[in-house]
């Protein structure tokens, strides 16, 4: 059987650039390592696939019936080009819950940058999968630790180091341990100094805390009186921007949007905790590209401002191109971002007049009017 050719993948709709490639040698030794083992493809699952490169391969391979879990909605459309691309089916998405994972007998596994995501999903496998299952977890070694272990040993009776290959290392977890009656996530916080109730799953940014952004946005939103009937929380999170508005606001029809799985899962339990679950709308999109043009009176937004490790301007200009896409002409943008980073010329360009709003030592809050 020929190699199959993962050169051929592509990111698409995440970033392209030369120098990035839609697959790594974690991909690779998670693939030879599900081959040997020989299983049929209904037994297998994968979990963090970022672009469909264990999925596509094993399936090239004839394990067809393979499940797959991704938590960005761009590595599954990255996913289903590539299967396109291919010619390739026979593999099912899923979301993390029993139905990824019961009867699974391997579990593929590229390492999430969380612990806590890892620990939601070390649980989900030890509570769904078969009582043999094995995990196989992988990752860049320099990106590796001790605590992913401990995480891991929590849920699993043996946890096994590999030795590093290709600057790519996996760690082999068997013999579920038992697991307690209800599952570790999503957990909840009470926050009365705004009166809400924030639910976070494992993978979602800054938990069930309010991030310092997300608290300077809602100070200036407590002293917000307009009457936005099309209100848009744009890379919602948790859903603190959403659920703070609609209980504030409720004659407003409120909508919270993020492409992570777990940010999404995060704010429909956050909207469940807040008696929110009828009134604000919970979607699973990049940038709002489902939602339909010129409709918001008002977008509420804290865009991420990092890069990997590195903080970059380029981490929110789609979100600014979808506000500007969104929002109907007098419609308002309230962004809040660091104050280190020059969005304000981007904001006053893509959506119009641009104006500060508020600002701290760390954060400034912008109103920008849609021209």
């Amino acid at each position: 059987m020929p190699e199959f050719a993962f050169d051929r993948l592509r990111r698409f709709p995440d970033v392209e650039a030369p120098n990035l490639q839609a697959w790594d040698a974690t991909d690779e030794l998670l693939v030879q390592r599900a081959l040997a083992r020989d299983l049929p493809g209904g037994e297998v699952v994968v979990i963090g696939d970022e672009y469909g490169a264990i999925t596509l391969a094993l399936t090239d391979a004839g394990r067809t019936g393979v499940r797959v879990h991704q938590d960005l909605v761009t590595g599954r459309r990255a996913l289903a080009r590539n299967a396109e691309e291919f010619g390739l089916g026979g593999f099912a998405s899923h979301e993390l819950d029993a139905s990824l994972l019961a009867g699974a007998r391997l579990v593929l596994l590229q390492l999430p940058k969380a612990l806590a995501e890892l620990e939601e999903i070390a649980d989900a496998v030890a509570r769904w999968a078969a009582p043999d299952t094995v995990l196989i977890a992988g990752g860049r070694v320099k990106h590796m630790t001790l605590a992913q272990n401990e995480v891991l040993a929590r849920s699993f009776a043996e946890v096994q180091p590999q030795r590093a290959e290709r600057k790519s290392r996996l760690i082999v977890a068997s013999g579920p341990r038992e697991v307690p009656d209800e599952p570790p996530y999503p957990q909840r916080a009470e926050h009365p100094e705004f009166a809400l109730t924030l639910a976070a799953h494992g993978g979602a940014f800054a938990a069930n805390r309010i991030d310092i952004g997300t608290r300077v946005l809602l100070e200036v939103l407590e002293g917000h009186h307009g009457r936005s009937r099309d209100v848009i929380d744009l890379g919602c999170g948790t859903g603190a921007l959403a659920a703070y508005y609609a209980l504030h606001h409720p004659e407003a029809r409120v909508t919270a949007t993020d492409r992570s799985a777990a940010a999404v899962a995060s704010a429909r339990a956050t909207m469940i905790a807040n008696d929110l679950a009828d009134r604000v709308a919970v979607t699973h999109d990049d940038a709002g590209s489902d939602l339909p043009d010129g409709t918001a009176d008002l977008i509420l937004l804290n865009p991420p401002f990092h890069l990997g490790a590195s903080v970059h301007t380029g981490a929110a200009t789609r979100l600014f191109e979808a506000s500007a896409r969104l929002l109907r002409p007098g419609g308002e943008l309230l962004t809040v971002f660091n104050s280190s980073l020059a969005y304000r010329p981007d904001l006053t360009r893509m959506i119009g007049r641009t104006e500060q709003l508020h600002r701290t030592s760390k954060f400034t809050v912008t109103r920008s009017i849609r021209g």
